[in-house]
């Protein structure tokens, strides 16, 4: 019986997807300690005005390797993973939101989404509700322009870029929603695809609170200690 329950285990265990290490859970121990280490101890901090923004980690290290292996290495349960981490982190900063916002992933462009098979905010913000509870619109924007990669690109040109970049998608056009909304996303650099987002929102006058995302390109690493 005990041989047989071993190689059920051995047979149930899967590979960690950024070592590929066997482990019976979705990362190896070492691969999840790895990304904590980039937990931001207060993810709170940029939330101000004019686009506040929660951010779980640095994008740097194990964070960026596994947001990269997620969009990049066909593994969409990255996201999943991350947005959990995400949703723990809203939870466990006792944001004070009321109501409880409507959770809008940025969208990609149908073209780009044919391509990866999947929209890693879209899978960061059901990780995310899965632990808030929140109410998901996995369609209350539609991007409408396909943009370059933003990276290595100077804040005046992205903004030029992602000017017009969506439109309302089909869950708003049907019916706006009653809350705010709280965009979602894997990365936030410097603002454009979010300000981009919210300029479009509030043009039908839905209103925004901010944006949560599960890495900033923040410099000061004194801010995670």
């Amino acid at each position: 019986m005990t041989i047989f329950k071993s190689l059920l285990n051995l047979f149930l265990q899967s590979n960690c997807p950024l070592c590929q290490r066997s482990t019976p859970d979705e990362l190896c121990q070492y691969c999840n300690k790895q990304i904590q280490s980039c937990n931001l101890k207060k993810s709170s901090y940029l939330w101000q005005q004019p686009l506040p923004v929660f951010a779980w980690g640095i994008y740097g290290g194990s964070l960026k390797r596994a947001i990269a292996v997620m969009k990049y290495e066909n593994h969409p349960e990255m996201g999943s993973i991350l947005g959990r981490y995400l949703g723990e982190a809203w939870l466990l900063n006792s944001l004070e939101v009321n109501p409880q916002p409507v959770i809008v992933p940025i969208p990609l462009h149908a073209k780009k989404l044919q391509e990866r098979g999947y929209n890693q905010a879209a899978l960061i913000a059901q990780g995310f509700c899965q632990i808030t509870g929140f109410k998901l619109q996995l369609n209350g924007l539609e991007r409408i322009k396909d943009t370059k990669a933003q990276f290595g690109v100077s804040a005046s040109e992205r903004e030029k870029n992602l000017a017009a970049a969506f439109s309302l998608g089909t869950d708003f056009r049907r019916r706006q929603p009653q809350a705010p909304v709280l965009l979602v996303d894997d990365i936030y650099t410097t603002g454009a695809t979010a300000k981009s987002a919210v300029y479009t929102l509030n043009q039908s006058n839905i209103s925004v609170l901010g944006l949560a995302a599960v890495a900033t390109t923040a410099k000061d690493r004194s801010i995670a200690d």
